[in-house]
């Protein structure tokens, strides 16, 4: 006889703290050290005891903050917490949209490829370091051509000789199975002397 599931038996062990994300920094009662050093809008910096410090926050209708909890004694600051929350945030965005994105484009050769095909995968490169990004130049060999890696590595000298001007390699050619590879980066732009 089969045995029938019933969802209200079964209860579920739901701690709702549980699935809190944890608090980035200390508040008020949470900061356990004897003395802090005291920063703030409208406050006499300081070292003072966590008691004297908890007093003035609350009296301000603030929150104590631990802004530097390695410095002996601990940083703490008198603010709103939310505000102080959402300004850090704010400034992890801008950090973020500032941090350079690298961008890596690919050209792939064969041991066989023609000039028509060198000289238009050679223009392509010259743009992508032109806009900043890195180039990695690769010659797959298929099957038994790898015993002729001796053209694949004059063909990547070539290509890197065409580059001289907007790009220099991170390091030689290196063979990898049946692939010979280098990453090209583009050369700092040259400010005009004035």
């Amino acid at each position: 006889m089969a045995q029938q599931f019933n969802k209200s038996n079964k209860s579920f062990n739901r701690d709702p703290r549980r699935f809190q994300p944890e608090e980035p920094f200390k508040i008020n009662e949470r900061i356990r050290v004897p003395e802090v050093r005291l920063v703030g809008e409208g406050i006499e910096p300081g070292i003072y005891e966590i008691s004297k410090a908890l007093a003035m926050a609350a009296a301000q209708g603030l929150d104590l903050v631990e802004i530097a909890p390695t410095a002996t004694p601990p940083v703490c600051k008198i603010t709103d917490y939310s505000k102080f929350k959402y300004e850090q945030k704010k400034k992890q965005k801008e950090i973020k949209a500032k941090a350079a994105k690298v961008v890596v484009k690919e050209v792939r050769f064969s041991p066989n490829t023609d000039d028509h095909d060198f000289d238009f995968k050679l223009k392509h490169a010259v743009n992508f370091l032109k806009e900043g990004a890195k180039v990695k130049v690769f010659v797959q060999f298929k099957g038994r051509e790898i015993v002729f890696k001796d053209i694949g590595y004059k063909l990547i000298e070539r290509f890197l000789k065409g580059l001289e001007e907007v790009g220099k390699p991170d390091q030689e050619p290196r063979l990898e199975g049946k692939r010979l590879s280098v990453m090209v980066a583009p050369k700092p732009a040259k400010t005009a002397a004035k």
